[in-house]
């Protein structure tokens, strides 16, 4: 049976590795001749994510997933869609963290999953070929309101307000470690206050180093939302 994190996504470890240390997923130049016969899109131990776990795939015996499918007659447009898509060591888009309102399986190795208005989620998204890793990025989102000015963003329909942008995996890993730290003050990633987000986004372009979130900034932070909505 796989854990769930704070965030509902699965998880093995810290964020989802199987050792607390996190390493970059494994690009071997021979993936490309594994047959259809290979296992399922399940949580890859080495990228830490989830995706189509042999739940949500619907495996005989498998205990059913928290959320299945996005309810009939929902409007496609009150929702950000962000697509999963799994092929192990060759391209793998997962979550770090969010909280989808509803989600479909479009096939084995394709997921959706679906973001209301106001909810934030960080999306990963990881890339390879016979020579190396060539994108390896965290990208931390916003999904706004229908009509509403939004970022376009590839595999985000219809796009969303970025939030944080890294690249390169020994910046992806130091955003990781940031999230820890959240985690650890017992902390949902999904409710922290957006202006965090941006501000570790400015302080990594600028080389310098982020400042760290705190049970007070959230407790403020929740209030502020308060009196906001």
């Amino acid at each position: 049976m796989i854990a769930l994190g704070r965030s509902g996504t699965a998880r093995l470890g810290r964020s989802g590795t199987a050792n607390p240390d996190y390493r970059e997923p494994e690009s071997p130049s021979n993936h490309w001749i594994r047959g259809a016969s290979g296992p399922l899109n399940c949580a890859n131990k080495e990228s830490f994510g989830f995706l189509l776990t042999p739940a949500a795939c619907g495996q005989p015996g498998a205990e059913p997933p928290a959320m299945r499918v996005a309810a009939a007659g929902t409007a496609r447009g009150s929702f950000t869609e962000v697509e999963l898509f799994w092929r192990e060591g060759i391209q793998e888009h997962w979550l770090r963290f969010g909280k989808p309102a509803a989600s479909r399986i479009l096939d084995r190795k394709r997921r959706v999953e679906c973001y209301a208005a106001g909810q934030t989620f960080g999306f990963v998204r990881w890339a390879s070929n016979d020579y190396g890793t060539i994108v390896s990025r965290f990208d931390v989102l916003l999904a706004v309101s229908e009509g509403e000015p939004v970022t376009r963003f590839p595999h985000v329909t219809p796009g969303a307000q970025v939030l944080l942008s890294v690249s390169g995996w020994r910046k992806v890993q130091r955003v990781f470690g940031l999230i820890d730290a959240i985690e650890a003050l017992g902390i949902d990633p999904c409710d922290v206050a957006p202006d965090h987000w941006r501000h570790i986004h400015n302080r990594l372009i600028a080389a310098e180093t982020p400042r760290g979130y705190s049970a007070a900034r959230h407790r403020a932070w929740l209030a502020r939302k308060a009196l906001q909505s």
